[in-house]
């Protein structure tokens, strides 16, 4: 018999790819279970389902940055409650670096991260929270599939008192912008071109901005409630805020911003932070 809970939660996290380095993803959960049936004629209580699968993501990997301890292209070092991570990614041989509490570092035993290996990975861990009655798991992450402009994005918010504090973790988001009272797709898809894998930083959590092998990166470093936090990272993956990166203030830059290239229009910002949450203003 099989049971079946789909769209159950999602997960907002940073990983790290290849090619394209840091990414900001936000996935949907959909879990199958197969087993024989119980006393209750149930293969497990749905309640049961959604309290345990719903616990594990949000403590594992929601609001982590995900890496792939298998891949060539990383390097990890303990240094007492923190992981140095080192990556390098792209054809020019570029390379991000950051230290972390453990607890914002979700480790992948995966060469490569897609959401075919990060669900496998998490089908290995949630198996053993089940009962023996629940014969397979099956975990399958999807993305938003509403029509509009989406973008990646990674950021840190050092005053948060929860996990938003970790200094990379992201959301894939949609965002909607109105000029004059008419829905833009340009100017929707405008923004979602400009935010592609960004890494939003806030300038005032900038310590240096270092050269390596003629390329220009940014170091960015604060101390939050979980502990120190620091992220290497080259400036053409960054876009510079003055503010913290909070979703209300982002809707703010959105709208200010795109003011200032037009400034003859009315400009209202509905902008997503992952699915089905976020912020609007106006400008």
């Amino acid at each position: 018999m099989l049971l079946f809970v789909d769209n159950l939660t999602n997960v907002d996290f940073s990983f790290l790819d290849p090619e394209r380095g840091l990414l900001g993803e936000t996935y949907l959960a959909n879990i199958t279970l197969k087993g024989d049936l119980d006393e209750q004629g149930m293969v497990c209580d749905f309640g049961t389902v959604k309290k345990v699968v719903r616990h594990w993501l949000d403590t594992e990997l929601d609001h982590r940055l995900a890496v792939p301890v298998n891949s060539p292209h990383i390097t990890i070092n303990e240094d007492g409650d923190f992981l140095n991570i080192r990556w390098q990614f792209g054809t020019e041989n570029q390379f991000l670096q950051t230290r972390s509490p453990r607890g914002a570092i979700a480790l992948i035993d995966a060469e490569i991260l897609t959401p075919e290996s990060i669900a496998k990975w998490c089908i290995t861990q949630l198996k053993r929270l089940f009962p023996a009655s629940v014969a397979q798991l099956e975990l399958v992450f999807t993305q938003e599939e509403s029509p509009g402009s989406y973008y990646h994005y990674s950021h840190g918010l050092k005053k948060h008192l929860g996990n938003c504090q970790r200094i990379a973790h992201g959301h894939r988001s949609r965002i909607d912008i109105w000029e004059n009272g008419v829905k833009s797709s340009e100017l929707e898809e405008l923004w979602a071109k400009r935010w592609q894998d960004i890494y939003i930083g806030t300038r005032s959590d900038i310590k240096a901005e270092p050269r390596y092998a003629d390329v220009p990166y940014y170091e960015f470093a604060y101390v939050s409630q979980q502990g120190p936090f620091e992220l290497t990272i080259p400036k053409s993956c960054c876009y510079l805020i003055d503010t913290d990166s909070t979703v209300e203030l982002i809707a703010q830059h959105f709208a200010e911003a795109t003011k200032r290239e037009r400034p003859a229009s009315t400009i209202r910002v509905k902008a997503y932070e992952g699915i089905h949450k976020g912020a609007i203003a106006q400008s």
